[in-house]
C-alpha cells in the first residue's frame, strides 16, 4: 500500500465531498489498519495539503501557463502533494517528491499530465516560495497563511491585526494531542507510566489531570485507551468544564453533549456522584456518548435524545449546573479541521438566532443560584459576546459571574474558544 496514493485518495474525497479531513482520514486509516510510520506520512500530507491549499496554488500558478482552476482535480491534487513535500517537509528528497507525484497521475487515469507535473515540480523545487507584500493586509495574509481573504478580514475586524496574524500563524502545523486522565480509574503519574510502556511519551498539561501525548499514533488503538484510562480532550474543553465549578452530588445538564467529552470530564469531577444528563439531537450520537461512558466506567451519566432548540418542560429548574456548548461556525478549530477555513462565512448568519434560542431554553433548566456556562469553539464575536449580551439584556434574572473569556491558540495553547459564566440570581 502506497502512502502517497492513500493521501491522494483522501484529499480527492475531501475536495469532492466537502468532507471533514479528520473524519475521512480516520475512516481510511482504520480500514487500512496501517502502521504508525505509514499513518504519520499520510496524516502529514492530508492535513498539510488541506491547510496550505491557497499558498500551494499561489506558488504553483507561477509555473503554469493556464489558470490553475482549469486543471483536472486529480492533476491538481498530485501537484499539491508534490509541492507540499518540496517546500514544507524537510525529510523528503526532492527527487522522491517529483517522481512520486508523476506516478500518481500515471496510476490515476491522468497519464497525459505526467510531463506537466514533472516539469512544474522540477521548476518548483529550484525556486523559493515568495509571499506577496502588496500592502493589502487581508490579501497578503491570505496567501501566507492559506486563509480566504474574507476570513482574514473577519479576524482583523474582531480581534485586531496583531491577534489576527497570530491566530492565522497558529492555524498551521501539527496540533498537540491532549487527553484527560480518567480519575475514576487512575492518576496522571500512573497513566504516564502506562503510556510509556506502550512507547508513548506523556507530560502533564496546563490543567490538572490533563496530559500531552507524543508518538501516540491513533490513540484509540492504545491499551490505555481501551481500558478507559483517558479520553481525548483539547485544553479548551477542559477549561470549559473547569468553569462549571462542579461539586460532588450536583446535577449537570449538558444540552449539546455529543460526542461526550465534556460530559465525561464533568462526571469525573463529580466523582461519579450526582447526575450528568447528556442530550443530543441524533440517536447515533447519543449512542457514542453511552459507549464512551461505559468505556470510562462512568455510572452517573444518562444520555438521551433531545433537541436543544425546543424547550423541555420536564427539565425546568432541575439543574445546579447547565453546560450550553452550542453548535457554532468552528472558526477556533481551523488548526484541527483545516477545511473549515474555506467555508463561505455567510452560513454564520443562520447560527446566532439558533444559539440564542438554545441558550434561552437551557437557562430555564437552572435552579436559583445555579451556574450556566455558554461556550463555543469559534472566534467570532457575533456568536460569542453578542449572543450573551442579547441574552442578558432580555433575561434580567441572570448576571455575568465574571468577564467573558476568549481562549486563543497563540496565547493559551488551546483551540480558539469562548466561555461565558452566567448565574441565575436567587429568588428568580
Amino acid at each position: 500500500m502506497n502512502e502517497r496514493q492513500t493521501a491522494f485518495r483522501i484529499l480527492n474525497k475531501i475536495e469532492r465531498n466537502h468532507a471533514y479531513s479528520n473524519l475521512v482520514l480516520d475512516a481510511e486509516l482504520k480500514d487500512a489498519a496501517v502502521t504508525k510510520p505509514f499513518s504519520g506520512l499520510v496524516t502529514a500530507l492530508v492535513y498539510g495539503v488541506t491547510e496550505r491549499k491557497i499558498t500551494l496554488d499561489f506558488f504553483l500558478s507561477s509555473f503554469l501557463k493556464q489558470p490553475i482552476k482549469k486543471l483536472r482535480s486529480e492533476v491538481l491534487t498530485a501537484l499539491r502533494i508534490g509541492v507540499y513535500q518540496l517546500k514544507f517537509m524537510d525529510k523528503i528528497p526532492p527527487s522522491a517528491a517529483v517522481n512520486e507525484s508523476v506516478k500518481l497521475v500515471k496510476s490515476n487515469g491522468c497519464a497525459y499530465a505526467s510531463g506537466l507535473v514533472n516539469s512544474v515540480l522540477r521548476k518548483a523545487s529550484q525556486a523559493p516560495i515568495s509571499y506577496p507584500n502588496t500592502g493589502n493586509l487581508a490579501y497578503d495574509l491570505s496567501v501566507r497563511y492559506s486563509c480566504p481573504e474574507s476570513l482574514v478580514a473577519h479576524y482583523i475586524q474582531d480581534y485586531g491585526e496583531e491577534d489576527a496574524n497570530e491566530i492565522l500563524r497558529s492555524s498551521l502545523g501539527a496540533v498537540p494531542l491532549v487527553v484527560r486522565v480518567n480519575t475514576l480509574k487512575t492518576t496522571s503519574q500512573a497513566l504516564i507510566s502506562a503510556l510509556q510502556e506502550e512507547g508513548v511519551t506523556a507530560t502533564e498539561g496546563a490543567l490538572p489531570n490533563t496530559l500531552v501525548l507524543e508518538n501516540a499514533g491513533a490513540p484509540e488503538k492504545l491499551s490505555a485507551y481501551r481500558d478507559g484510562l483517558f479520553h481525548v480532550q483539547d485544553l479548551a474543553s477542559a477549561h470549559c468544564v473547569h468553569a462549571l465549578e462542579l461539586k460532588p452530588g450536583q446535577t449537570l445538564l449538558d444540552v449539546c453533549a455529543a460526542p461526550g467529552g465534556k460530559s465525561f470530564t464533568a462526571a469525573q469531577e463529580l466523582e461519579n456522584t450526582g447526575r450528568v444528563l447528556s442530550f443530543d439531537l441524533y440517536p447515533h450520537r447519543v449512542k457514542l456518548i453511552e459507549e464512551g461512558a461505559r468505556r470510562l466506567s462512568i455510572t452517573n451519566l444518562t444520555a438521551k435524545v433531545g433537541d436543544a432548540s425546543q424547550a423541555d418542560n420536564s427539565l425546568i429548574a432541575i439543574a445546579d449546573r447547565v453546560l450550553c456548548d452550542v453548535p457554532c461556525s468552528g472558526l477556533g478549530t481551523i488548526r484541527r479541521k483545516p477545511e473549515i477555513r474555506y467555508k463561505d462565512l455567510s452560513f454564520i448568519d443562520n447560527l446566532t438566532d439558533l444559539q440564542y434560542n438554545i441558550l434561552t431554553n437551557a437557562s430555564s433548566y437552572l435552579r436559583d443560584g445555579g451556574l450556566l456556562v455558554y461556550s463555543t469553539c469559534t472566534l467570532n464575536r457575533a456568536e460569542n459576546e453578542a449572543v450573551c449580551d442579547r441574552f442578558l439584556k432580555s433575561h434580567p434574572e441572570f448576571e455575568k459571574k465574571d468577564d467573558y473569556k476568549t481562549l486563543m491558540p497563540h496565547k493559551d495553547g488551546t483551540d480558539g474558544f469562548f466561555i461565558a459564566r452566567l448565574r441565575r440570581k436567587h429568588g428568580n
